[in-house]
Order: structure tokens, then sequence, then C-alpha cells
């Protein structure tokens, strides 16, 4: 049985504060459904490059974190293009944007 999933509103809510704790940048950039929407984190390097974390499941149906822009940061165009894209696909997706020296995430994280 996999564990209840929280609202999606709350862990938006909560990657941000956490996120924005030591004073860097963490801002939403489209709000999605509060209920049920997916997450979209772009954690961004200060020369303006980044990559997507998308929300997932571990095989043991923890929740997790995986790198959906794959191995190579995006530039900045290459960001926009993928979130137009992937709001196409999910308009009740959410989209945060953070700050992360290194591509490491500044919330709790699994990344898978």
């Amino acid at each position: 049985m996999t564990p209840p999933r929280l609202r999606a509103d709350l862990v938006a809510r909560a990657i941000l504060r956490q996120a924005g704790l030591d004073g860097r940048s963490a801002m939403l950039v489209r709000k999605g459904d509060a209920d049920a929407g997916s997450i979209l984190v772009i954690l961004l390097e200060r020369d303006g490059s980044a990559v997507v974390l998308s929300q997932t499941r571990t095989a043991e149906g923890e929740a997790a974190w995986l790198r959906a822009s794959g191995e190579t940061p995006l530039t900045p165009e290459e960001t926009h293009l993928y979130i137009e894209r992937q709001t196409r696909f999910d308009p009740d997706i959410w989209v945060l944007e953070l700050e992360a020296p290194g591509f490491r995430p500044p919330f709790e994280a699994t990344l898978v």
C-alpha cells in the first residue's frame, strides 16, 4: 500500500519555505491544482542554467524527485520551452523556481 499523498499546494508551500530559509531566491512561477497537481522544481544556477526536477515515487512508494530535464543543464531558453511543453501536457502542474548552487535542492529531497 502506498502512503497517502499530501495536497500539492501544501508540498509547494513547504518547498518554497524551506528553500527560502537561508535567504536564497524561491518563487512560485505557476500555480497548479491545489489538490492533485504535480510539481516541477527548477533548480537555477547563477549563470542562468537550470535543472528541472519532477515528482516521482521510489520502488517502495516513498516520495522522491527525478531529474526530468536530463543530465545536461538547460539554458534559459531550453528551460522555458521545457516548462511550456509540460504545462501544455498537464494544465494542473505547479512550477517552482529555486536558487540552487551546484543544482543541489535547497529542500529535503530524495533524488532517484
